[in-house]
């Protein structure tokens, strides 16, 4: 598949490549049933069964309902279940799942904060005239609550993974809203090229489908409330797309150098080219109307992995099924590729799984990788009523064999927070 002898990209750094992923969605766990049902183009999105939805707006998710837990049901928990799940799969696939992972640990996971039952349980406690947060505070004071700090931690998840799996150093938590699985890749990209190991673990996950979760979504007018049929509810790219699906899941790779991979004898799945960010400050939640973040992001990942646009022959779009950020993404891409972009497959798997917030990018990037060892594209579904201001080839409801070499896989997250990922199927 490669050049054994060429172990540095066109800037002389160390080639960065994947040699395991792991994947839990929606549809299922573990890459094979996932893509089996992403290229038949199965929904994983359905009616919410967790807690009760009677005076919510939206009602359905794409929960991971399938995963057994030692602990009762809780954000983190149940993003500790998926990492793990996602981690071990790529471990094993690489041959690194001993319990001695030579490399550091980057985790993207969501945001952290008590959840409503904790903070009632905890106000529960005491008998005092104080009310809200005061009364709260009050009983926290009262007694130590040393199972509920460390829930709440947010580098809590990233220290048990790094246990379990062996990984060395300190391991890195972040969270770059819907970016953030791109942003733990980039930084094991970095991290390799710099020098400081020859391999790294990228893991995002998310398990936040709350009922608050849910409500502040809502406000913000961010979420499908086409209830009715779920599976139709996510429709990128469409004209009467509404919002995006919330939902839960976790992607893993494994990186190494390619040194560090022929030096193992380890199977190369891919190329990771080129990685490009851009951040802005146009608005908390909203992306900048004219896209230049977006733009710079995707410009910087190309010029990152020494390619121009007649090289790309599959965008991983971000694709939320939010009316703005279809809109300012089909925009952004035709400025970057010009009119070319009508000849390139883009297509959107939030369209099946849901929008996996912290976990989308690193997702995304394990379906790019299988893109690109299967030879087909996933397809965009529910694309019913095609919208004539976003004139893409989506590979509309069904999947498309096609040779592909090269994908660009981008992630959008709230904040301005921007992050596209280069992938190859081969060295040069």
């Amino acid at each position: 598949m490669s050049d054994s002898k060429n172990h540095a990209d066109h800037l002389g750094r160390p080639v960065v490549v994947v040699t395991g992923v792991g994947v839990v969605s929606s549809l299922g766990k573990g890459k094979e049933e996932n893509w089996k049902k992403l290229t038949s183009g199965i929904s994983g999105i359905h009616a919410i069964n967790r807690f009760k939805t009677d005076d919510l707006r939206t009602k359905i998710a794409g929960t991971v309902d399938f995963m057994e837990l030692d602990t009762p049901m809780s954000a983190p928990a149940l993003s500790f279940a998926l990492a793990q799940s996602a981690g071990s799969e790529a471990l094993g696939e690489a041959g690194l799942g001993n319990g001695e992972f030579p490399g550091p640990l980057f985790l993207a996971a969501p945001p952290v904060e008590m959840e409503w039952q904790h903070k009632m349980s905890v106000d529960g406690e005491i008998n005092s005239d104080q009310q809200g947060y005061p009364r709260m505070l009050e009983a926290a004071r009262a007694r130590p609550h040393h199972d509920l700090h460390q829930l709440i931690q947010f580098n809590r998840t990233a220290d048990l993974l790094s246990e379990e799996f062996g990984t060395r150093g300190l391991p890195i938590s972040l969270s770059t809203a819907c970016a953030s699985g791109a942003t733990a890749i980039q930084l094991g990209v970095e991290a390799i090229r710099r020098g400081e190991t020859d391999a790294a673990l990228c893991i995002g996950t998310d398990g936040s489908v709350t009922i608050e979760a849910l409500i502040r979504f809502s406000l913000l007018s961010a979420l499908s409330t086409q209830n009715d049929n779920p599976i139709k509810a996510a429709k990128p790219f469409s004209k009467d797309r509404d919002g995006f699906v919330m939902a839960e899941g976790a992607g893993a790779l494994v990186l190494e150098s390619l040194a560090s991979a022929e030096k193992r004898g380890a199977e190369v799945l891919a190329v990771v080219k080129g990685a490009g960010e851009k951040a802005d400050h146009f608005h908390r939640t909203r992306s900048s109307p004219d896209g230049a973040p977006v733009i710079a992001a995707m410009r910087c990942s190309l010029e990152d992995a020494g390619l121009g646009i007649d090289d790309i022959d599959y965008v991983n779009a971000h694709g939320t099924s939010t009316p703005e950020n279809d809109r300012m993404e089909y925009n952004s891409l035709h400025e970057v590729f010009g009119d070319r972009i009508h000849q390139i497959p883009v297509s959107s798997n939030k369209s099946m799984i849901g929008h996996t917030l912290t976990a989308a990018g690193a997702i995304e990037a394990v379906f790019s990788v299988l893109t690109l060892r299967n030879g087909v594209v996933p397809p965009t579904i529910n694309y019913d009523t095609p919208d004539p201001d976003i004139p893409l080839d989506v590979v509309p409801e069904k999947a498309r064999a096609q040779k592909v070499r090269t994908v660009l896989s981008n992630s959008f997250g709230f904040g301005g927070q921007n992050a596209c990922l280069v992938f190859a199927d081969g060295i040069g």
